[in-house]
């Protein structure tokens, strides 16, 4: 399929959203969107299906009435079927006139029933839904989505699953730049996730788990980098990956199946809180992986050191300490003891992670869990991306690569590589291009340092500098005069005011039990 194609497709899939009320409100609608384009794929595959079957039968009908009795015949099993037997099964969704957003919400739950694979994934949104006595989306809007929708065929001859894949993580992208805030929580940029595929360098067979998978597409890209090296190789009957994924959020969650069974990948994304509930386990402990790929949401206050000392699952070592109020680094607990002892993983964080409390003459509970990573040899290496890449947020972010069995050349040294130049300004966010995506990669995995960009850097020297592990700490991009990034001084001067604050209460409580002595 040529590139054009691949255009065409993603601009036929946005037209579809903005049929509703226009691309500025489109990503409000994404509930609605996503699983009726998902449902069209499956309505296609299932008659591509239904003909070849057709084919060895004599007729459609007698296909219908032979997949019926047999469902293990085809992947899914629509229970639709139209009066021509000839007809698509979509047509049965194209055609409705009447009651449309309560009579398609009542076939997405037929298909779901037949389908314990989608059970809580097509079936979770109710197309006639009200709020405050208003549909949410009526049936003449629904009505002109569906028609949208049809005019492209979605089958097994029309778009092979990466392509349609991609035209979905596309739409799922826009969406996220019309979701503000909350873009974060189910999408990280595509140039970030090909560079964590491409160090991670999974191979056939692996298992790769995401404990806070967003709408999955780490994982899956994951998955894509593995087959464009077989691809090249030749190797066409390698062993897939095993993917794993856990999603707290249900809207979140669904779309993550769907994205996976729409790319033509199976996997387990299981639904709940990762941080006090993880899903995978094996017995009393954690399920542990080759790789694992996060970008969990950052600077979470939410967790107390009393989840930390409730945990029962090894996960927080007593060496390491409890990170204090931020749960960066309780996410990075969590994921190393998600590792085998050959398991590999690169998370996404905010830039302070790897800096606060560094400097400080005070104590400081995250720096010093930061300082136990360092010093157990498990941080690989560091890069600092470029700024205005993640749609909730503008500040840069870094990808904090960690390895329980580094190889003897790295051991005792971080690798660090600030990448902050490697982008192109877009609208509304920049994006790293093709060539640095692989730039970042292959110096990352050659371990190549090169001026300006990147170093390797012994455990003595970050200890030197209080155990900050900023790239941009070590390695300076520019001319002259350097100058420390803005969201990198502002974590510290959150920090430094969050301990005054806890000095503040300190000293007014002895004075207040002086004044009492008194």
């Amino acid at each position: 399929m040529t590139k054009e194609f691949d255009k065409s497709l993603e601009s036929w899939i946005w037209d579809a959203a903005c049929s509703i009320r226009g691309a500025k409100d489109a990503a409000k609608y994404k509930e609605f969107i996503l699983p009726l384009i998902f449902t069209k794929r499956l309505c296609d595959v299932f008659d591509d299906e239904l003909n070849r079957i057709a084919k060895e039968v004599g007729s459609r009908a007698k296909a219908f009435k032979l997949v019926k009795h047999d469902k293990k015949l085809v992947r899914f099993y629509l229970p639709l079927e139209p009066k021509n037997p000839d007809d698509s099964v979509w047509s049965i969704i194209r055609t409705l006139s009447e009651k449309i957003g309560e009579q398609l919400t009542t076939y997405l739950r037929a298909i779901a029933d037949a389908n314990p694979l989608l059970k809580g994934i097509i079936d979770r949104i109710d197309f006639n839904a009200t709020t405050h006595g208003q549909r949410d989306i009526d049936d003449d809007r629904l009505s002109n989505l569906i028609e949208e929708i049809s005019a492209k065929r979605l089958g097994l001859g029309d778009v092979e699953p990466d392509i349609i894949g991609r035209s979905y993580e596309y739409l799922i992208r826009k969406f996220a730049e019309g979701s503000g805030q909350s873009a974060g929580e189910f999408y990280t940029p595509r140039e970030v996730g090909f560079v964590i595929a491409r160090i991670m360098g999974a191979q056939p067979g692996m298992e790769v788990y995401d404990p806070c998978c967003g709408s999955g597409g780490l994982l899956i890209k994951s998955s894509l980098v593995l087959d464009e090296k077989l691809r090249v190789a030749k190797q066409l009957n390698a062993a897939p990956l095993k993917l794993y994924g856990q999603e707290n959020e249900p809207g979140t969650w669904a779309m993550a199946n769907m994205n996976m069974i729409i790319h033509d990948l199976e996997g387990e994304i299981q639904i709940g809180d990762t941080f006090r509930k993880p899903k995978f386990r094996q017995g009393n402990r954690l399920q542990t992986f080759d790789r694992v790929v996060a970008n969990p949401m950052w600077n979470q206050t939410e967790f107390k050191e009393k989840d930390y000392d409730a945990d029962e699952l090894d996960r927080f070592p007593k060496g390491a300490g409890y990170p204090g109020g931020k749960a960066d680094w309780g996410w990075l607990q969590h994921i190393l003891a998600s590792l085998r002892p050959t398991g590999r993983a690169a998370v996404v964080l905010d830039t302070g992670a790897a800096s606060r409390g560094s400097g400080n003459a005070n104590g400081n509970k995250e720096k010093d869990v930061r300082c136990w990573f360092v010093e157990q040899d498990f941080i690989e290496g560091v890069i600092y991306l470029p700024e205005n890449l993640f749609y909730n947020t503008s500040a840069p972010g870094v990808i904090i690569v960690l390895n329980k069995s580094k190889p003897k050349k790295q051991q005792g040294a971080l690798f660090l590589l600030n990448a902050c130049r490697d982008f192109v300004k877009g609208d509304p966010k920049n994006y790293i291009p093709e060539d640095a995506i692989r730039r970042i990669a292959d110096t990352f995995t050659a371990w190549k340092e090169t001026e300006k960009y990147s170093r390797i850097v012994s455990r003595e020297e970050i200890a030197q500098n209080d155990f900050n592990i900023s790239p941009s700490r070590y390695i300076h991009t520019g001319e002259g005069e350097e100058y420390r990034p803005i969201g990198e001084i502002l974590e510290e001067m959150d920090a430094l005011t969050s301990e005054l604050a806890e000095t503040d209460a300190v000293l007014n409580a002895i004075f207040t039990r002086l004044s009492v002595r008194v």
